[in-house]
C-alpha cells in the first residue's frame, strides 16, 4: 500500500476519545472490508452478550457468579440497589480509612505515622496494584509500598529485610478472596512472625481485603485487625484493580482513586457503543481476531514507550491469558484457545528482540503504546532542536514503519499523559476488549479451571511429602527410592518423590540422600538426626 492509501486508511480507522485524549489506531492491521463484513454479525452478538453481562447475567456457571467489575466505576448501573449501596459504601470506607492513616488518627502501635506498606497477595491481587504503583505513585508518597507476591523464601526475606528498620511504622495489607490461597497465607505468616520477633502486635498493623465470612475475615475479626474491606464475589482477581484490592493501596500512596474510576467510567461508556468504528475495544478485539484468525495463532507483543508503563505487559499477561486460555468453548468442544502476551518497554526492546520481530518468525502482532507528553517542564536538547523525548517518539515511529514494511501488523494506542484518569481508562479498555474477544471466540472469559487444577496438584504433592516423611521416620536404616515408593503406595510417582526429597535435603529438613547425585535410582534415603 502506498503512502497516500495508507494515510487514507489511517483516517478511516483512527479512533479518538475527545474527553480522555486517547487515540486507537488499527490501520496497520491489514484486514480488508471482506473480513470486516464477515465478523460484523459476531460483533453484533458480542455486544448483546456484553450488555447482558453488565445487566447481571450469570457469567461463571460453575460458581454461579455474576461479573460486575463494570459496576465499580458506575454504581448506578449495578443491577440491584443492594449492590449499588455496597459499592458506594466500600469506596467511602476506603477513603475514610486512608484519611485517618494519613492524618495519624490510625497510627502504629508505638505512635507516629505509618511510613510503609507491605502488600501480600498474588496474581490479580498483586499485578494490578504493582502496575498502578509504578505508573502513578508520586516520587515521595505518604507511604512507600512493598509487595510479597510469591512464596519464595529468599524473595520474602529481601522485602522484609528492606522494611525491617521501619517495621514498627509499617502497615500490612493481606489480600485473598477466600483466605485460603497458600501463597498469600504463607506470606501473612512470614510477616506476622517478623512482627512477633520485633515485639510488635501484628493485629495493630494489619488490614484484610477478602470476601465476607472467609477464613481471612474470621482471622482478622477474631484478632482485631485494623480494618476489613470486601473483595466482592462478583469481581474476579484479574479485574479487581478498581475494587478495594487496588484502590486501597493506591489511595494510601496518594494516588487519586476517584480519577482512576472516572477514567474507567468514561472508557466503559465509549466501549459500550454497539458500533465497530466508534468503539475502541471492538476495534482491538477485531484486530486480535484478525491477527490470529480467531484461534490465537499469533502472540501479542505489548511495547509501551514509557518507563512508568513497563509493568503493563505483565498485568495484561494475566488479564488476557487467564481469561482467554481455555481448552473448551461454551458448548464443551475442545478448541484450545488463547493469546500469548509478552513485552517490556521501548526502546529497550529495540535492542533486545525487535530484530526477530522484523526479520524472523512472523508469529506476532504488536501493540505500541505511545505517550505524547515527554515530561513535566522543558527538556534538554541532546542535539540541535532534538530532545530525548523526540528520540523516543522517532524510534517508535521508525520501528512501526520498519515492521510494516515487512508485513508485520501493529496497533498503536496513544495517551496524552500517564495520569490516574488515563490509567483507569487503559484498564477499562482492555477489560472490555478481553470480554468482547471472549464472546467472539465463544469461550468463557471469566472462568479459570486450569489455575484450580494446578492448585489441586500442588496440594496433592504436599500431602505426599507429609506421608513419605512419616514413613521415613519409622525406618531404622536408609532405604532405596523404589522401596520408599512402594511403602508410600505410589510406585508410579517415584520421580515426584525424588524431587520432593531432593528439595527437603537441600534445605536441611531432616532428610539425607546418600549416593551419586546424578544417578537418583542408586540413592539411599534416610533421616538425619
Amino acid at each position: 500500500m502506498d503512502a497516500t492509501a495508507l494515510w487514507q486508511r489511517y483516517l478511516e480507522w483512527l479512533y479518538y476519545h475527545p474527553e480522555l485524549g486517547i487515540y486507537v489506531d488499527v490501520s496497520r492491521m491489514r484486514f480488508d472490508s471482506a473480513f470486516v463484513e464477515t465478523i460484523t454479525p459476531k460483533l453484533t452478538q458480542a455486544f448483546e452478550q456484553m450488555a447482558a453481562l453488565e445487566a447481571g447475567a450469570i457469567a461463571n456457571p460453575d460458581e454461579h457468579r455474576q461479573v460486575g467489575h463494570y459496576w465499580l466505576r458506575d454504581p448506578e448501573i449495578a443491577p440491584t440497589e443492594e449492590l449499588k449501596t455496597e459499592i458506594v459504601e466500600t469506596l467511602e470506607q476506603i477513603e475514610t480509612f486512608v484519611t485517618k492513616v494519613h492524618r495519624g488518627q490510625i497510627h502504629p502501635t508505638r505512635g507516629g505515622l505509618f511510613t510503609d506498606i507491605i502488600s501480600v497477595g498474588i496474581g490479580g491481587s498483586a499485578l494490578g496494584p504493582q502496575f498502578v504503583s509504578q505508573s502513578l505513585a508520586p516520587e515521595r508518597p505518604p507511604l512507600d509500598i512493598h509487595f510479597l507476591d510469591n512464596t519464595d523464601p529468599n524473595g520474602i526475606d529481601r522485602v522484609l529485610n528492606r522494611v525491617e528498620p521501619r517495621l514498627s511504622t509499617t502497615l500490612v495489607i493481606i489480600i485473598s478472596k477466600s483466605g485460603g490461597t497458600p501463597e498469600t497465607r504463607n506470606g501473612m505468616l512470614e510477616v506476622e512472625k517478623r512482627f512477633q520477633d520485633a515485639g510488635l502486635n501484628f493485629a495493630e498493623h494489619a488490614v484484610a481485603i477478602t470476601s465476607y465470612g472467609s477464613k481471612l475475615a474470621q482471622i482478622a475479626e477474631s484478632a482485631g485487625w485494623l480494618a476489613i474491606f470486601p473483595m466482592h464475589d462478583w469481581v474476579g482477581g484479574r479485574t479487581s484493580e478498581l475494587s478495594a484490592v487496588g484502590l486501597l493501596p493506591a489511595a494510601l500512596q496518594g494516588i487519586p482513586i476517584r480519577e482512576m474510576l472516572h477514567g474507567a467510567k468514561l472508557m466503559d461508556e465509549a466501549t459500550r457503543v454497539a458500533d465497530l468504528k466508534t468503539n475502541p475495544a471492538a476495534l482491538l478485539a477485531l484486530s486480535w481476531y484478525f491477527a490470529g484468525e480467531g484461534k490465537g495463532k499469533k502472540d501479542m507483543v505489548v511495547l509501551p514507550y514509557k518507563d512508568s508503563l513497563q509493568l503493563f505487559s505483565r498485568y495484561l499477561q494475566q488479564l488476557v491469558m487467564e481469561s482467554l486460555g481455555k481448552e473448551k468453548d461454551l458448548q464443551g468442544r475442545v478448541v484450545h484457545q488463547g493469546i500469548a502476551v509478552y513485552g517490556n518497554k521501548g526502546t529497550t526492546d529495540q535492542h533486545a528482540y525487535v530484530q526477530q520481530l522484523r526479520e524472523g518468525l512472523n508469529n506476532f502482532f504488536l501493540t505500541f503504546i505511545e505517550v505524547l507528553q515527554d515530561r513535566q517542564g522543558p527538556s534538554v536538547e541532546v542535539e540541535p532542536g532534538i530532545t530525548s523525548g523526540d528520540y523516543l517518539s522517532g524510534l517508535l515511529l521508525g520501528t512501526r514503519q520498519a515492521l510494516y514494511e515487512k508485513q508485520r501488523d501493529s496497533i498503536t494506542l496513544t495517551l496524552p499523559q500517564v495520569t490516574p484518569r488515563t490509567v483507569g481508562a487503559l484498564i477499562a479498555l482492555y477489560e472490555r476488549t478481553v470480554g468482547l474477544y471472549g464472546f467472539l471466540i465463544n469461550v468463557n472469559a471469566y472462568h479459570q479451571p486450569g489455575v484450580e487444577a494446578g492448585k489441586k496438584a500442588a496440594a496433592a504433592n504436599l500431602a505426599l511429602q507429609k506421608q513419605l516423611l512419616r514413613i521415613l521416620s519409622q525406618e531404622p536404616q536408609p532405604i532405596s527410592l523404589t522401596t520408599l515408593a512402594a511403602k508410600v503406595g505410589a510406585p508410579e510417582q517415584t520421580e515426584t518423590l525424588y524431587l520432593l526429597l531432593r528439595h527437603l535435603a537441600a534445605n536441611g529438613r531432616g532428610v539425607s540422600l546418600q549416593g551419586p547425585p546424578g544417578q537418583p535410582d542408586r540413592l539411599l534415603v534416610g533421616v538425619t538426626a
